[in-house]
């Protein structure tokens, strides 16, 4: 009698042990240079990957699993995949088959659940031959080239990575995907400038692939824009972070840092895509202007974020952050406000809140580089012909205005036509050649 009971029990372990895992949502996102499919699992699960000919098709073998979720809803428009058709195989294993109608180089990869998500296994499809949809920029020193400077805008996560979400189930990635676009406009209007998108759509990027695509681009200055949240609803301001080569200026710094770097967890990063910082690139870094350019560009954001909001913090802070880790580049990364503040949000979802807040970070950033241009560049040469253009912030005086671009109080006011130091925000003024 005891050993059928033991019997039983052990039937019964072994079931639970093979119990089949289950396949309850799928989900797509098309990029620029690839198509990305999620299969969200009950469990983790060991799978197999191989393409097929005559006609074209990528095949998944999944063990053990069972597929709960619809693949007719999966909006397969503008994207290489034709149908997605599933089977069962060998009795308890699922077959998934992609007809595609172009030649794709399939990656596929399992992730583990975390704090955020479930077990996940990822395909993406990258496509052959498109080639890159971005024109080539062509830098040079001399000073007569008179090229666009670069600027490369970052929206934070994308894709199946919402980001922090606000009342309402507000997304981060929607509020600014939506501010970068108004900044992009904005620079694009103008001359000397040629601003460049990092995420053009509702899709994740690797941190280091954010990075990577702005070398690439060959970008002058880069500026990751997000929307804090915090465990405390009244949290509230905006803030700039740059990165520390050393410890996080402060505990929220640290705990951002933590929240941002993680990013790859949810949206999907192959343990293969992600790098370490070697210790060797930080120390140049720290030898270099480029850290010191991050800050300063961030203290003149900060300075035009003033007027549109509450500041939760009046200096540029510093913290690890993964995808400002540009050895090269002077890199930012603008908190918006916090969408886990009700108040905060509701002013983040409005169009008019967008505009005014892409203004105040295109008005910092034009300051800093119509004071510091990159040489070769039209800034540079009209800077050189008849000074530059500079908007007034909340919390300037002509006297500090004069004193940061090395001119006279004097020279500054004949300049501007100005009989008095008052001025007020918004106003431009001409900072004349030295």
């Amino acid at each position: 009698m005891g050993r059928a009971w033991i019997g039983a029990i052990l039937g019964l372990l072994a079931a639970a042990t093979v119990q089949a895992v289950e396949v309850h949502d799928v989900r797509l996102w098309r990029a620029p240079d690839h198509t990305r499919v999620v299969f969200d699992l009950s469990g983790p699960v060991e799978h197999k990957l191989f393409v097929l000919g005559n006609p074209a098709r990528i095949v998944l073998d999944v063990q053990n699993t069972r597929l709960k979720a619809n693949l007719s809803n999966l909006k397969l428009t503008d994207t290489p995949i034709r149908q997605v058709r599933s089977a069962v195989r060998e009795g308890d294993d699922l077959r998934i088959v992609l007809d595609v109608s172009a030649a794709v180089d399939p990656r596929s990869f399992a992730l583990k659940a975390n704090e955020q998500t479930g077990d996940r296994l990822v395909l993406d499809l990258y496509d052959k031959g498109g080639g890159s949809t971005q024109p080539a920029v062509k830098k040079s020193v001399a000073q007569n080239d008179k090229r666009d400077i670069i600027i490369a805008i970052d929206a934070g996560h994308g894709g199946e990575d919402p980001g922090a979400l606000g009342p309402g189930r507000q997304r981060e990635k929607d509020v600014v995907l939506a501010i970068a676009r108004e900044v992009y406009d904005l620079f694009k209007a103008e001359p000397g400038y040629a601003p460049t998108l990092i995420r053009t759509g509702d899709y994740y990027i690797s941190l280091k692939g954010r990075r990577d695509l702005a070398r690439k681009r060959q970008a002058d200055l880069f500026v990751s824009i997000h929307a804090d949240a915090f465990k405390r609803r009244e949290a509230n301001g905006a803030s700039v972070y740059a990165l520390s080569t050393s410890g996080a200026t402060s505990t929220a710094a640290r705990y951002l840092a933590q929240r941002e770097n993680a990013a790859d967890l949810v949206g999907g990063v192959r343990l293969s895509d992600k790098d370490d910082m070697l210790a060797g690139v930080l120390a140049d870094l720290s030898m270099t202007s480029t850290l010191d350019a991050s800050l300063q560009v961030g203290a003149e954001v900060l300075r035009n974020m003033d007027s549109v909001a509450r500041l939760h913090k009046r200096n540029v802070e510093q913290a690890g952050f993964a995808v400002l880790k540009s050895p090269d580049i002077p890199s930012i990364l603008v908190e918006t406000g916090f969408i886990s503040n009700p108040s905060e949000a509701q002013k983040l979802a409005t169009r008019s809140y967008q505009k005014k807040m892409a203004r105040a970070i295109h008005s910092g950033i034009r300051n800093y580089l119509g004071a510091h241009p990159p040489s070769g560049t039209l800034v540079a040469w009209k800077k050189a012909q008849g000074g530059t253009e500079y908007t007034i912030a909340r919390g300037d005086t002509l006297s500090g205005i004069a004193q940061r671009f090395n001119v006279s109080l004097a020279v500054l006011k004949s300049s501007n036509g100005l009989n008095t130091s008052t001025i007020r925000v918004g106003q431009k003024l001409t900072i004349p050649a030295t």
